[in-house]
């Protein structure tokens, strides 16, 4: 028998890298060859998540990711990230290019999270030895968002962070509290218990039996764990708990629009959907593409989704042009397979779409600094509440002796042109002296197109009566 002779090969030789360079990832930035960004460069041993995590690290410095270029094929990972400052700059702070360096690498070879430097949209990660985490899901309904802080503050719990989405009548909401007397973290197994089943009362209180929100509502309290004992950010478990109640899923009596406009030279603005999903054979990738107009973390959104769904994202090409995003990724699901059926591609194209959606905010902007104390929250939300204005997104923050309250509003019956003047006199009058700024910046639901037709004589006329007549019933009810 003829003998055959193999090459050989040092065993040593896979951790060679590593010897060499100390932990398997390279971070490069290039502020030299592209006038108006700077490059970064990441090479790394590959793994599941990877690319989720150096996109949060870019995404938490406030960093506009302008392309990207992403090839993970077998075991190395290899990514081109152009971005600018939120200001559109390239990046001149030596302090920050240090920061991404080393975030990206703790990011790669750490067990724990990295940490959020800059990150304005949802600066805190889970602190389980100074807060008691709560998280909640159900369906949504106009003043539902000031309920739940005001069952909290009957509770005797003050809300030191929370933040709430809504999208498709869904709402999910996760909140940071602590005892009220003590200020520290509530651990008492009864009374924990107590407040979720108090919570869950508010949540089904005026949910329809036969909605497909019907059997979606949960409280609890929670750490957020992602894998490999890493921890997971806030706003990555708000997408994961939309996912949960399938906002993805339009309830019966709404519409929703899942389509972006894009511009033709003159013509009618054409309308196509954000996602659409084809089958690579040859190479056995599924490809995703997404057009939908441009905005902050959008990459972000769409790379947790995907990962979340246990997808692994194996190359990718992002571009923005003239306001628009343009994303490409090849895909396979975890077990190694492609998108198979229409079905699943028509699945994850909903949780894309939804996923680009939920985080867009229709309406007026309230921005509310005030002194903290016990309470103010619920107060604040009563007084939206109201005046007929009901709460699309909130972030609430705590900063010292500050509480920092950021809403998205519109009035009762969806629209999303609101009379905001009751509630800045209700404030006035009931606070004192605050800071307050109002963002009436509005985008429309209905149409992605700049259309800013004023309503008619009529339509605010019948909003006004419904604002009046939720206002009367609210304050019935406080007698």
């Amino acid at each position: 028998m003829k003998k055959v002779c193999w090459p050989y090969f040092d065993p040593e030789f896979d951790t060679l890298l590593e010897r060499i360079n100390g932990p398997t990832c390279r971070v490069t930035i290039d502020n030299e060859n592209i006038e108006d960004c700077t490059v970064v460069k990441v090479d790394s041993v590959n793994k599941q998540g990877l690319l989720l995590e150096v996109v949060q690290v870019l995404t938490d410095m406030n960093l506009q990711i302008c392309k990207s270029y992403i090839s993970s094929d077998a075991d190395w990972f290899m990514d081109v990230f152009h971005v600018r400052d939120e200001h559109g700059n390239k990046l001149t702070d030596q302090k920050v290019i240090n920061d991404i360096q080393q975030a990206i690498g703790r990011s790669r070879g750490s067990p724990h999270s990295i940490k959020a430097y800059s990150n304005k949209v949802f600066p805190n990660y889970f602190h389980p030895n100074e807060h008691t985490a709560i998280e909640m899901t159900g369906a949504d309904h106009p003043g539902l968002f000031s309920e739940i802080s005001a069952a909290l503050a009957d509770l005797h719990c003050n809300i030191v962070e929370a933040h709430a989405w809504t999208h498709n009548a869904r709402l999910a909401c996760v909140a940071y509290i602590s005892d009220q007397s003590t200020h520290s973290p509530i651990e008492d197994p009864r009374r924990l218990a107590y407040i979720e089943d108090r919570l869950a009362t508010v949540l089904r209180a005026t949910t329809n039996p036969n909605s497909s929100c019907a059997n979606q509502q949960e409280v609890k309290t929670a750490e957020f764990r992602g894998g490999e004992g890493t921890m997971t950010t806030v706003e990555r478990r708000l997408h994961q708990l939309m996912l949960s109640v399938r906002d993805f899923e339009t309830p019966l009596g709404l519409t929703t629009t899942t389509t972006a406009a894009m511009p033709s030279d003159g013509e009618e603005v054409r309308r196509k959907r954000m996602v659409r999903i084809e089958s690579c054979k040859q190479k056995g990738y599924s490809i995703v593409s997404i057009e939908c107009k441009d905005r902050p973390r959008l990459m972000f959104d769409t790379v947790c989704t995907l990962t979340d769904m246990q997808y692994v994202i194996f190359h990718a090409s992002i571009s923005s042009h003239k306001g628009y995003a343009f994303q490409e990724y090849f895909i396979r699901h975890i077990d190694g397979y492609a998108l198979s059926t229409e079905s699943e591609k028509e699945r994850v194209a909903k949780c894309l779409e939804a996923a680009i959606e939920r985080r867009v905010c229709e309406g007026v902007r309230v921005e509310l600094c005030a002194e903290n104390r016990v309470g103010m929250l619920s107060d604040i939300t009563r007084m939206l509440r109201e005046n007929g204005l009901a709460v699309v997104r909130a972030d609430v923050e705590t900063h010292g002796e500050k509480s920092v309250n950021a809403f998205y509003v519109r009035d009762v019956s969806g629209n999303y042109e609101v009379d905001i003047d009751y509630f800045v006199q209700s404030v006035r009058r009931e606070m004192g002296p605050t800071v307050l700024h109002i963002n009436n910046n509005i985008r429309h639901a209905a149409s992605n197109s700049d259309d800013d037709t004023p309503l008619s004589f009529g339509h605010k006329l019948r909003s006004h009566i419904e604002r009046l007549s939720h206002a009367l019933f609210i304050l019935s009810t406080h007698h």
